[in-house]
């Protein structure tokens, strides 16, 4: 019988950050105090988690905490741009309210339809899907029998979530993900066979 691999890969959402509930996108904003203590004392609840990589997403509210744990940790960060998040187009650095309140009908489609609707003049949402799954594949592939953290956004581990577990992507915005919020991932690997992906956890 094939030898199984096993890679551990824990999703780690940034915290609050500066500006309050918008959209921030690609907009590269800092986290707030409470969104550094949030991560903090996520990481904190997790103990030794024996990672053996962390990878990060380049804006700084995922990279700066991720350099800083890297550091405490003396564990090897790998930064790649297309874990950033979603371009929201139109809609960048307007509270939820606001975008309701100006774009109806986007708005009504985008969170109706996910998968199918994009935010008026943002990266279409397809290209996004493709974006990020692509981006996980590689790294579980090249992680492979490794433990890994990965500090990301909200619609990308959405993105994730939907891809490893066989979900429409159209069922994204049902996925809560909370700031700091941690999902693991148990990655199986045997020759000649597509990886077999199982949640280990998701708070």
């Amino acid at each position: 019988m094939a030898k199984v691999i096993t890679t551990k890969i824990d999703l780690l959402r940034h915290g609050a950050c500066e500006g309050g509930e918008i959209f921030r996108g690609s907009t590269d904003v800092a986290l707030s105090d409470l969104g550094w203590q949030q991560m903090r004392d996520k990481v904190a609840t997790m103990g030794d988690a024996g990672w053996h990589h962390i990878v990060s997403s380049p804006l700084q509210r995922c990279q700066r905490f991720a350099d800083m744990l890297a550091a405490e940790r003396n564990t090897p960060l790998a930064v790649r741009d297309d874990l950033r998040e979603i371009h929201f187009g139109d809609w960048e650095g307007l509270a939820h309210d606001v975008a309701r309140q100006r774009f109806p009908q986007e708005w009504s489609d985008f969170w109706a339809s996910p998968a199918d609707a994009s935010p008026p003049n943002g990266e279409a949402m397809p290209d996004f899907c493709q974006r990020i799954t692509t981006e996980l594949d590689a790294i579980a592939q090249q992680y492979q029998g490794q433990s890994v953290l990965l500090v990301a956004h909200g619609a990308v581990i959405r993105v994730m979530i939907c891809h490893w577990l066989g979900m429409p992507m159209s069922s994204m915005t049902r996925v809560g993900v909370p700031y700091a919020g941690l999902t693991r991932f148990n990655v199986y690997h045997q020759e000649g066979k597509k990886p077999w992906v199982q949640l280990g956890s998701h708070y």
